[in-house]
């Protein structure tokens, strides 16, 4: 699985993003067509910078003519000059994704881009207390906002990243001016977006996470934590717009392919280390935990199942377990919060020993039907038919699945033993 970890340990933001995705590969003159393609005034300008010794990419989003800024130094601009009536008001989100909708960038980017406004456009209606079309987009609504996240869902797509991991953000200190006010770091929308998220507070009295760069990672980012074991094959650094003494105000970004934690033993078997996830059930549907089963599969669990157990005051109830990948645990772990009617989940790392398995076909009268064959010191011990290749040609041939399966087993002994 080829993922990309975040070091947030400057924070981050949607300039930073990019700047450490086009570091890490990402065509500058695609980046350039997305933008264009937008319509909206904007173009790009990338450089070279050095931040506290860390060579890094500096995108800067030029709109009309001028660079942006750090939103404090807008809104300070702002308060000296009488505002514009789109300063004033920005945009809605109507009017953004309009301008997503028309750009001419594939449909999974713009659905990226359009969770990443829409996760903004709630964060915003949560802390002014409306809908999030009454919400106008001050700071991310500006077009070089626009441009970041269009271009950040692009990026991504374009790494071939499946999925992303971000380290603890350091969201900095202090105060910010927003159009609202002067605020504490992390402003109240940030804060809002990264709930879930481990965060800190560093030394730099400065807003080091932004609103866009939080959405970004609300959206992208699976699981958060330390960097997890992959085959690192490219590195990105992003700049900030700030340069700070003795700090490299960079966001870095590491590609390559995850690595399970496995050992192969003597024996020719396969240790690897698995997370398991319990709760116990005795007030809900049989239903829905049907309906979570099929969810927990859907998101990468290598295993669920239930056992009937009989829980406090003699009450029947069912304990449902799920096993994964230790990558996996989070999104599970969320999905039975979200999902059932527990209020707590258990979980524990164990190992396990698998047999090394590979599949063969075999070409039945009525199609190809993969088989599962298990090896136990260089020797086939165990072997099975794929249940859903059989299950989809009893259906489409009319033929009883027992024989279908009968039938496969047979073609593979015959070759095997010829």
């Amino acid at each position: 699985m080829r993922i990309a970890y975040l070091d947030c340990f400057s924070g981050i933001s949607g300039d930073m993003f990019l700047g450490a995705l086009l570091d890490a590969g990402v065509p500058f003159d695609l980046l350039q067509r997305t933008t264009a393609g937008l319509n909206i005034g904007a173009t790009l300008e990338l450089s070279r910078v050095v931040r506290a010794g860390i060579c890094a990419a500096k995108l800067d989003v030029v709109v009309n003519g001028e660079k942006d800024k750090p939103r404090e130094e807008f809104w300070a601009q702002q308060s000296e000059h009488e505002p514009s009536q789109e300063q004033r008001h920005g945009r809605r989100l109507s009017d953004i994704l309009q301008i997503i909708d028309g750009a001419d960038i594939s449909r999974r980017a713009k659905r990226t881009a359009n969770d990443i406004f829409c996760a903004l456009g709630a964060a915003e209606a949560k802390v002014h207390n409306v809908s999030s079309e009454e919400i106008h987009f001050h700071e991310v609504g500006a077009a070089d906002a626009i441009v970041d996240i269009v271009c950040a869902a692009v990026g991504a797509e374009t790494l071939a990243v499946e999925r992303f991991v971000c380290s603890p953000l350091n969201v900095g200190s202090g105060t910010v001016a927003c159009a609202h006010g002067t605020f504490p770091v992390p402003a109240p929308a940030t804060l809002e977006l990264l709930q879930g998220a481990p965060i800190y507070s560093g030394d730099m009295q400065k807003e080091l996470v932004t609103p866009t760069g939080a959405a970004i990672v609300k959206v992208l980012v699976s699981s958060f934590g330390s960097l997890p074991m992959m085959t690192a094959a490219r590195v990105g650094y992003g700049a900030g717009t700030r340069d700070f003494t003795g700090h490299p105000n960079v966001l870095r970004i590491t590609v390559g392919e995850a690595q399970d934690a496995t050992l192969e033993t003597n024996a020719g078997q396969v240790e690897e280390r698995i997370s398991i996830l319990e709760a116990n059930l005795d007030d809900l549907s049989p239903q829905l935990i049907g309906y979570i089963v099929d969810l927990a599969f859907a998101a990468g669990a290598l295993d669920v199942f239930t056992t009937s157990v009989q829980m406090k005051k003699s009450r029947p109830g069912t304990l449902l377990t799920v096993l994964a990948r230790p990558e996996q645990e989070d999104k599970l772990r969320a999905i039975l919060f979200r999902e059932s009617s527990t209020l707590g989940v258990r979980a524990r790392h164990e190992k396990r020993y698998v047999l090394p398995r590979h599949h063969e076909v075999v070409s039945t009268p009525w199609g190809e039907i993969r088989m599962k064959v298990a090896s136990l010191n260089g020797a086939v011990s165990q072997y099975a038919p794929e249940y859903e290749d059989c299950r989809r040609i009893a259906v489409e041939r009319h033929v009883p699945l027992k024989t279908v399966m009968q039938e496969a087993i047979r073609l593979y002994l015959d070759r095997k033993n010829g």
